[in-house]
């Protein structure tokens, strides 16, 4: 499983780690990833997926999985989100 948003396409920042001496040592930053259950009511049918917080957030201000993937930008979302954008465009 990769430490990537599927819906907003976050992925881990590189930075350092920089003690009280000032010393440094690279660390990364990794994204609130969250395995969240949606329910798709164009589809039919519940959907997991790996999405950060804040992604779940803005999917529950859009009205739901269904409308966040209308207005998403394909460039942002993963394969998997891509193929269930094609199927909810397809059927309204």
């Amino acid at each position: 499983m990769s430490k990537k948003c599927e819906l907003t396409g976050k992925s881990p920042l590189k930075g350092h780690k920089v003690s009280h001496a000032n010393n440094k040592s690279k660390r990364k930053f990794f994204p609130n990833l969250k395995k969240v259950t949606f329910k798709s009511d164009i589809l039919k049918r519940n959907i997991k997926l790996n999405v950060s917080n804040s992604a779940l957030r803005t999917v529950d201000y859009k009205g739901g999985l269904d409308f966040y993937l209308k207005s998403a930008k394909s460039f942002k979302l993963s394969s998997r989100a891509k193929k269930l954008k094609n199927k909810i465009i397809a059927k309204v």
